[in-house]
């Protein structure tokens, strides 16, 4: 059965009104392949003023001791990307992106879900990320997910020359996974 987002209207005392709407959650997680590479290159373009070319999404990908690369998968269809790179106990989130169409529906935070708690499990003790100053959407995400700002990176966007957002997420010994 195809899940969908629904819009409920109800009437009360003579007004139509519309609640809001109701996210159905229908695609997987699971591990990037090769394969996925011309679409990964899609979400890269319309996502990114300087987008990760074809080579290196491939480079990527095959690092397999040092990477660990996601996609959200509906129907065959691949909706969104989660890369990290990891360094003894650093992991790095090089890349999380959404097809545009699919933005704000929940696809980045079923990234964060899968990736978050396996990387603390395998003892990586801090996660950290760059961000658009401007992304406020994204900047909104990170800090729900208990990120905190580390510094800035000035012009680190070289085609739109905007200030990058270091944000470091460390994971205390009672706090409990993500």
């Amino acid at each position: 059965s195809s899940r969908r987002r629904h819009t409920r209207f109800r009437n009360v005392t003579g007004v139509q009104t519309c609640a809001l709407p109701i996210l159905t959650i229908d695609w997987q997680i699971r591990r990037a392949e090769l394969s996925d590479i011309d679409q990964l290159v899609e979400i890269e373009d319309a996502q990114f003023p300087e987008p990760w070319s074809r080579q290196l999404l491939r480079d990527e990908l095959s690092l397999t001791s040092q990477r660990r690369y996601t996609v959200a998968e509906q129907r065959g269809h691949v909706v969104g990307v989660l890369g990290l790179m990891l360094i003894d106990d650093d992991a790095h989130i090089n890349t999380i992106a959404t097809r545009p169409e699919y933005e704000g529906r929940g696809v980045a935070r079923s990234l964060l879900d899968e990736a978050l708690p396996v990387i603390r499990a395998e003892g990586y003790r801090r996660v950290t990320l760059e961000v658009a100053v401007g992304n406020q959407r994204a900047r909104a995400l990170y800090l729900a997910y208990g990120f905190e700002p580390l510094g800035i990176r000035k012009q680190y966007y070289r085609v739109t020359n905007e200030d990058a957002l270091v944000l470091v997420k460390y994971w205390q010994s009672d706090e409990s996974a993500p």
